[in-house]
């Protein structure tokens, strides 16, 4: 099955490469696969007291919101939501590209020098990815 995965974290960049990458996956009848990487919640174990399952509970539901919204901004396209827990973003949407059709990520930036550059996610999946990478600018 042909699938085009993208890169969520719910920021309105990501919304426009959402939206690019709907529009691909209706060209290509392929499955959008909207994909959020969230930080494990890290407890040092010399604080007690600290509900640590209730951490990875509202980490979870946090993601599973964004999901929802993202995939709640398209239609007439199937969508597939995938919650991913790592420490490094980009190499979950490595992993998680593997065999896809095409990745797509946006590129993050603050003010007019930042939207020179791409991100960190942006340039290392550029230098990595083994499929044809789409990165969404401004």
């Amino acid at each position: 099955m042909k699938r085009i995965v993208v890169g969520v974290d719910g920021s309105e960049g990501s919304k426009r490469a959402v939206q690019w990458a709907a529009e691909e996956a209706r060209l290509r009848d392929a499955t959008l696969e909207l994909v959020y990487v969230y930080d494990p919640p890290y407890v040092p174990n010399m604080i007690v007291g600290v509900n640590i399952e209730g951490l990875r509970y509202a980490a979870v539901e946090e993601a599973e919101g964004v999901l929802a919204e993202a995939a709640g901004e398209v239609s007439d396209v199937r969508v597939e939501t995938v919650a991913l827990s790592d420490t490094s973003p980009a190499n979950a949407l490595l992993a998680q590209s593997k065999g896809a059709e095409m990745l797509v990520v946006s590129a993050r930036g603050i003010g007019a020098f930042q939207r020179l550059l791409l991100g960190s996610v942006s340039t290392h999946l550029a230098n990595h990815a083994d499929v044809p990478l789409a990165i969404i600018r401004d």
